[in-house]
């Protein structure tokens, strides 16, 4: 998309220049403040700049948010609508977006701080291309007649589940946001969506152009504020009958027992990963190996679910190949993601850098080396920036090798055998993404069979496609993004018995 429009650094500033307006919440098809008129400030990571106040939606304003996509689903205004009228809102809807990405992106990058060419193409594309393929396939999905007693007609209906309640993560909010409400809103659904009280704008402008796509009132609302608050409210709320999360392990927990304090209501989560990306002495190009895996861990300044961010290299090659991957780590221009120059932006905010190298310093306690990186970067902006940082002599017992850092942070420990390759991949609560380098198609299948993750990379690492399902296994949650597989979280299958 950024070829094809063509964006200079001239476009670029123009658009950063425009005011931001006043934000509201979104219920039942109309701007408003949040009961109490309580805001909450919103930080830039590219300079701390404040770019403006957010609703701080109380359980107030969830309830009428949640009661107003209830009355909208059980009117049946898009629930029994023709699945025609369905698709060509969120066509409509998708074509919005994309004659106004380059905005909706770079509002978005002010927000949250990713590189500008990554966002383009991952949050406003990826949320145009979702809307179109999930508008596509709602025509072409129906029920079934089961082969059942000949005297009897055996129907399975699929039906819309009610309302759905979406909580989004910052770092990105378009792409995994229409992740959730595009397939919930083709299958008949209404929603309620709480996104990142650090990361709202976009999202607050998708609402806008929703309702300007013909979307009508109550069938996607929008609530802003604190997980604690905002987030509590809509996962305990008794008129949300799915709630969809990608976020932290912690918070996931808090929502299954909100669920079970409330009305059962299924919880689908997406929890981060830890994830391994292996690289064997007969990877058919270690040069290739090594740029892929700096971009595993250092897009977005790591802050990725699938970030390869535990590197595993068999102890043949293990000091030639950190050596590769530390050169294209100290090239990678760190900086103002605005700027077309840079390759990296900014760590979202000063917590999340604190808590960074924190993780660095306890890394280096426990015995890892430092080869490069570690430190705070451009410090007089005012911003959140990270040096691309590497370790080595990771041991699996240390903290670094266990724990999510979701920063660009990447831990190296060294392998002999494929044996003990498989046995480190696996030492982790979290199984989410695995990368896998070799020459050898047996040992390929063999790694992937072994390696417990919901995607594993062959010679590759990254890239989404809307046709393969997204999800993790262990404790990286349950249930998938993207594919008609998503569908499934949104829909019931009612059977039918109909005497002849």
């Amino acid at each position: 998309m950024l070829e094809r429009l063509n964006l200079q650094q001239s476009d670029i500033d123009a658009l950063r220049a425009r005011p931001i307006p006043a934000q509201h919440l979104w219920i039942d098809g109309r701007a408003c403040a949040a009961a109490d008129g309580a805001t909450m400030p919103v930080a830039s990571p590219i300079d701390g700049a404040c770019l403006g106040h957010i609703p701080l939606a109380g359980e107030a304003d969830v309830a009428r948010a949640t009661a107003a996509a209830r009355r909208a689903f059980d009117s049946g205004v898009w629930s029994r609508s023709a699945p025609v009228f369905r698709k060509r809102v969120l066509l409509r809807l998708a074509d919005l977006i994309e004659a106004e990405a380059p905005a909706l992106t770079v509002l978005g990058v002010r927000d949250n701080g990713t590189e500008f060419a990554m966002a383009l193409k991952a949050e406003a594309g990826s949320a145009v291309a979702s809307l179109r393929y999930y508008a596509e396939a709602i025509d072409k999905t129906g029920g079934q007649i089961a082969p059942s007693d000949p005297a009897r007609l055996a129907l399975i209906h699929r039906e819309p589940v009610g309302v759905v309640g979406a909580i989004t993560p910052w770092n990105f909010p378009l792409m995994i946001g229409a992740w959730k409400i595009a397939p919930a809103l083709a299958a008949g659904n209404t929603v309620v969506m709480k996104p990142p009280e650090t990361a709202s704008l976009s999202t607050l402008r998708l609402v806008e152009l929703a309702h300007e796509a013909g979307l009508p009132p109550g069938v996607l609302n929008v609530v802003t504020g604190p997980g604690q608050i905002t987030g509590r409210a809509l996962a305990l709320s008794m008129d949300v009958d799915v709630l969809v999360f990608t976020g932290a392990g912690g918070t996931g927990r808090k929502l299954l027992e909100y669920a079970a304090q409330s009305n059962l209501k299924r919880v689908y989560l997406e929890l981060g990963g830890k994830s391994a990306n292996v690289v064997f002495d007969d990877a058919p190009d270690l040069a290739v190996a090594a740029q892929a895996a700096a971009a595993a861990i250092f897009r977005n300044a790591g802050q990725v679910c699938v970030a390869g961010s535990r590197l595993l290299v068999q102890r043949k090659i293990a000091d030639a190949f950190t050596e590769a991957l530390t050169r294209a780590a100290e090239a990678l221009r760190v900086g103002d993601p605005l700027d077309l120059s840079h390759d990296i932006g900014a760590v979202h905010g000063p917590e999340r850098l604190a808590s960074n190298l924190a993780m660095v310093d306890a890394a280096r306690a426990e015995g890892a080396r430092l080869i490069t990186g570690g430190t705070a970067l451009h410090q007089a902006s005012g911003g959140s920036y990270m040096a691309p940082t590497v370790l080595a002599d990771v041991a699996a017992h240390h903290r670094l090798f266990q724990t999510e850092v979701f920063g660009p942070v990447l831990a190296v420990t060294a392998f002999d055998t494929e044996a003990e390759a498989v046995a480190l991949a696996n030492d982790s609560a979290l199984a989410l993404a695995a990368g896998v380098w070799t020459g050898s198609l047996s040992r390929a299948h063999r790694m992937v069979q072994a390696v417990r993750a919901g995607v594993v990379h062959v010679n590759c690492y990254g890239g989404t496609d809307l046709t393969v399902p997204m999800g993790g296994q262990k404790q990286s949650g349950n249930g998938y993004d993207r594919s008609l597989l998503a569908l499934e979280k949104f829909t019931n299958h009612k059977t039918a018995w109909i005497q002849l």
